[in-house]
């Protein structure tokens, strides 16, 4: 029996099932971003004054948090193109 075509789908499938779970990486910078920049128009609305504070500091705070879901698209972009290649070298 011929292992390595096995070997090969169970690659593949780990490499599609890893990529799905690394852009699901990307819904909690979506939700964080939305939930800082309510608070961030509740807190200007109230104190209209420190506008220009809490603006940049959101902005600083989006910017972090949005590094969380880069991460994770650039490491699933990785896995669908890069990492098949590179186990199918060493399959033979």
């Amino acid at each position: 029996m011929d292992y390595t075509v096995l070997a090969k789908g169970i690659t593949l499938a780990g490499c599609a099932i890893g990529a799905g779970c690394a852009l699901i990486a990307g819904i909690g910078p979506g939700i964080g971003e939305g939930s800082a920049v309510a608070k961030a128009c509740e807190a200007i609305g109230r104190q209209p004054e420190c506008k220009g504070d809490v603006t940049s500091t959101m902005i600083l705070g989006c910017a972090i948090a949005e590094t969380t879901g880069i991460y994770g698209f650039v490491t699933g972009l990785l896995l669908i193109f890069v990492a098949p290649g590179m186990f199918m070298n060493y399959l033979g």
